[in-house]
């Protein structure tokens, strides 16, 4: 019996969640994924130390160019060590201003471009927010695709495929997690609310004939991604890759295509906005993680901004 991980590749691309490049090189991902969380941890490894140095000289004491320069320098080492793209991810801060994401965005794909990766190996990530969705909507036209990520309710995934980005990423573990503190239920397997989530969510899509991909992502623990087994994509933890490398157990298929999911209903932005008002699991989760990846972002800069 091949390892449990070896398995999940057989029909779902598996994807790092991480920007530790010595993970991703043993684990062996298709893509990768970071966001400021993971690029505060990166900063901390010993071997990213004349990195930060070179890009704060390379960005003359403008810190917010130090940061892009830094996710980049970041995405572009990765890129050498898997396949497939690197999803890049623009400033939380700027989430519900649609011009100003835009600008971010594109400024992120012209430092990839100067440092010789095209667009093609690369996806722009944004807070699922009305605003977010319209930048990536634009994007997408331009050429430039997208990563939806900070997702938690059905509304802003029906959403994001009518504006047709590229890929989505809910976040299976926060949903959990709210449910758990909500309920004070541990929730194991299909019973769990993140699983059920997504699972919603790819029936939608295959339904209807969507093509925006399906990752889901933050998972707490190796039994969530059993149950999502067949999703298009999942970004997993260097941890849990690494369990899920060491099981020998079988992993048989949950999702497939053909189960019926829900008519298409495209929503207008009021109807947008009542949804998420009428979920407040999704309203919460996503206003904390865009505070959680600015707080993140803040640190960031500020290291940056003391780095010798």
């Amino acid at each position: 019996m091949t390892s449990k991980l070896e398995q999940l590749k057989q029909f779902t691309t598996v994807v790092a969640d991480t920007g530790d490049l010595d993970a991703i090189t043993r684990l062996k991902p298709v893509d990768a994924t970071t966001n400021p969380s993971l690029l505060l941890k990166a900063a901390a490894i010993p071997g990213y130390a004349d990195l930060l140095k070179q890009v704060k000289a390379d960005a003359k004491g403008n810190v917010d160019l130090a940061c892009d320069k830094f996710a980049v320098a970041v995405g572009a080492g990765i890129l050498k060590a898997i396949p497939g793209r690197i999803s890049t991810e623009v400033d939380a801060r700027l989430s519900f201003d649609e011009p100003a994401l835009l600008s971010k965005a594109r400024q992120l794909i012209e430092l990839y471009d100067a440092a010789g990766i095209g667009r093609d190996r690369v996806l722009i990530k944004l807070a699922s927010t009305w605003e977010g969705i319209r930048a990536a909507e634009k994007l997408e036209k331009e050429g430039i695709q997208t990563n939806l990520t900070l997702l938690f309710s059905f509304a802003q995934a029906q959403a994001c495929a009518d504006a047709g980005v590229f890929l989505i990423s809910p976040f299976v573990g926060r949903i959990y997690d709210w449910h758990k503190k909500s309920t004070g239920t541990d929730y194991v397997g299909a019973e769990d609310p993140g699983v059920q989530s997504v699972t919603r969510i790819y029936d939608y899509y295959k339904t209807n004939g969507y093509n925006t991909v399906v990752m889901g992502a933050s998972f707490r623990n190796i039994g969530q991604i059993e149950q999502l087994a067949g999703c298009d994509r999942l970004t997993i933890s260097p941890e849990l890759l690494q369990q899920l490398s060491e099981d020998q157990g079988e992993l048989p298929r949950k999702l497939v295509p053909g189960n019926q999911g829900e008519a298409k209903q495209q929503l207008s932005e009021s109807q947008f906005r009542w949804a998420m008002n009428e979920d407040a699991m999704g309203t919460e989760k996503l206003a904390e993680g865009i505070r959680q990846f600015a707080r993140d972002q803040e640190k960031l800069e500020t290291l940056l901004a003391a780095k010798a």
